[in-house]
């Protein structure tokens, strides 16, 4: 489930499969993983809007969903 900056949350198919994955390649969080996550996340046909101003919070909100599953990774 993603929570978005106005509270607003909505649900993704595949996503701790695809965190799990990037992690596994010893991926970073940055811009462009967050941009991966995306296509990933359109690849198993989840609905992201195609407006630059909705990708940007969608990128912020997975960078920061993605630098909470490191950070939990790094504690086990």
């Amino acid at each position: 489930m993603l929570k978005f900056l106005d509270d607003s949350q909505f649900s993704v198919f595949g996503l701790d499969e695809i965190f799990a994955a990037l992690h596994g390649e010893g991926r970073k969080a940055n811009e462009e993983t967050a941009e991966e996550i995306i296509r990933k996340l359109e690849d198993m046909n989840n609905y992201i809007p195609e407006s630059d101003s909705a990708r940007r919070e969608y990128r912020y909100v997975l960078l920061r969903e993605y630098k909470t599953y490191l950070k939990e990774q790094s504690e086990k």
